[in-house]
């Protein structure tokens, strides 16, 4: 799922029912970064696509990237605007919010493409590609973020 906000979708349920703990943006921003890889690859045409940061040991930097550029933001924060009230955020909502982003972005694509290895270096295996139809996968990630919508305007109509 390259490039696309139906990685967003899971991120939507699960901040929409932990919303103090886990960040929907750090969610996404993770999701973003990671995916800065394979973009990189296909514009210089080297394969495969999904390297490093599609594993869970890289994508563990991209946790620790995500945290240090939130905590860098916050000492630039009066100079930068407070869009989406991300200076608001804790620590550990942002490193939750990546973790969960991260992980699930391995294990989407672990799912569908036939290049990761999402447990190398120590293993090559993939033992989940195939395991779901595509069009299942990406159904299951659009229900999960029109649940964390709704969740979502439950919660404001609620005044949470």
């Amino acid at each position: 799922m390259p490039f696309t906000p139906l990685h967003f979708g899971p991120g939507a349920a699960i901040n929409a029912l932990a919303p103090k703990h886990i960040s929907f943006l750090s969610f996404c921003a993770a999701n973003v970064l990671i995916d800065v890889e394979p973009l990189y690859f296909m514009l210089n045409a080297q394969y495969p696509i999904h390297r490093f940061l599609h594993t869970y040991l890289g994508a563990s930097t991209i946790i620790i990237a995500t945290l240090a550029l939130f905590v860098l933001a916050l000492k630039l924060s009066r100079w930068l605007p407070n869009w989406f009230a991300w200076q608001s955020l804790s620590p550990a909502a942002v490193t939750f919010g990546a973790a969960a982003g991260c992980y699930s972005h391995v294990l989407l694509d672990s799912v569908m493409h036939t290049d990761i290895r999402p447990f190398a270096p120590f293993s090559d295996a993939n033992p989940l590609l195939g395991i779901i139809a595509i069009d299942t996968l990406h159904s299951l990630c659009l229900v999960a973020g029109i649940a964390g919508l709704w969740l979502w305007f439950i919660r404001q109509g609620l005044g949470k």
